[in-house]
């Protein structure tokens, strides 16, 4: 499944090349893309274990980025 979500406040390139690294990590994330420029995260994860996989990813995006929100 692929979703996309709208990002905001999202600070610098450096930190969204950062929380897509992170994504990318997690179990049952096939693909991610975090976009700086247009605010917008895509994340291509297993179907299954959709919802719990983007409790991880907020997660993760917040440690990198406590001021970021992603609008689920």
């Amino acid at each position: 499944m692929k979703k996309r979500y709208k990002l905001t406040d999202l600070d610098c390139a450096n930190c969204a090349a950062k929380m897509e690294a992170a994504i990318k990590k997690i179990d049952g994330v096939n693909d991610a893309t975090v976009s700086f420029m247009a605010q917008k995260m895509t994340v291509d994860a297993d179907d299954a274990r959709f919802d719990d996989i983007m409790k991880e990813v907020v997660a993760v995006c917040k440690k990198v980025e406590p001021d970021c929100v992603i609008n689920l």
